[in-house]
């Protein structure tokens, strides 16, 4: 196994920096260019709603922990921001809680339609962590 922690300030400017290292951490494995893609979109959302939704009205820091063992990538985006009040609603397609900023609601749906499982943590005031688990090489890549 192994694993890589990276911090970042909850800025816009570092979902493109997630997305590249996730990219670089997953090589190893010789993904397919449609895998690579998945996961960098999966990650993007991840880590757009943390930055988004976590820290409204500050900034804060997200943390991406990536896990690779043979061939499963585990990747955890974490917030100590606001949380998710209710987890199921958040989860439903088309749902926002930022209308001003034209945000479609799509992100978790996003993220479950690239990978194999999505699992959200989240208590309102001590942050959210979602987990993504994909197996490169499996049905469906």
């Amino acid at each position: 196994m192994n694993r890589i922690s990276i911090t970042m300030d909850s800025q816009s400017q570092n979902i493109s920096f997630a997305r590249v290292a996730v990219a670089a951490f997953i090589s190893a494995c010789d993904p397919t260019v449609d895998e690579v893609s998945d996961i960098k979109t999966a990650v993007s959302e991840a880590v757009t709603n943390a930055v988004i939704h976590g820290y409204p009205q500050n900034n804060g820091l997200v943390s991406m922990t990536m896990h690779r063992s043979d061939k499963t990538i585990t990747i955890e985006v974490a917030d100590d921001g606001v949380g998710i009040a209710d987890i199921d609603t958040a989860r439903q397609p088309l749902y926002t809680t930022k209308e001003e900023l034209e945000r479609s609601g799509l992100g978790f749906t996003v993220m479950e339609s690239f990978m194999d499982s999505v699992i959200v943590e989240s208590n309102p005031g001590n942050g959210t962590k979602v987990t993504l688990v994909k197996t490169l090489g499996s049905a469906g890549s």
